[in-house]
């Protein structure tokens, strides 16, 4: 099942906490992103449904291999992205803003090749 836009910030928000705190709640999510606790309740039930994530019996928000993969992919871009117009003198607020915009729409090539350029000749932190 295809995942929206949406989907993929969820995902990645839950990794990043996931790497923050080491668990993530439902809480920590509308923390994270601002949204409201029955906003993110069936975004996250969606999720699991879809089979992106899982809920423990204690609560806590566990990603799937396939909710992962997704997670992981949007968070290198966002900080990469972030990273390179940081690099190029954008302040850091617009940096993150407009990186989240970018992650998500970049072709795959495209990305791969900004990769690989950056990585190979700028300091990226």
């Amino acid at each position: 099942m295809a995942i929206h836009e949406s989907g993929e910030n969820y995902l990645e928000a839950i990794l990043m906490i996931t790497e923050q705190q080491g668990s993530v709640r439902s809480i920590d999510v509308v923390n994270h992103l601002g949204f409201s606790k029955p906003t993110v309740s069936v975004a996250v039930h969606t999720l699991e449904r879809d089979g992106y994530l899982v809920i423990t019996d204690k609560g806590l928000l566990e990603l799937t291999e396939s909710g992962m993969a997704i997670a992981s992919k949007i968070y290198e871009r966002h900080r990469i992205l972030t990273s390179i117009l940081k690099y190029l003198g954008v302040p850091e607020d617009i940096a993150q803003e407009d990186a989240c915009k970018i992650e998500h729409d970049l072709n795959d090539i495209s990305f791969e090749k900004i990769r690989e350029y950056y990585l190979g000749h700028v300091q990226i932190g």
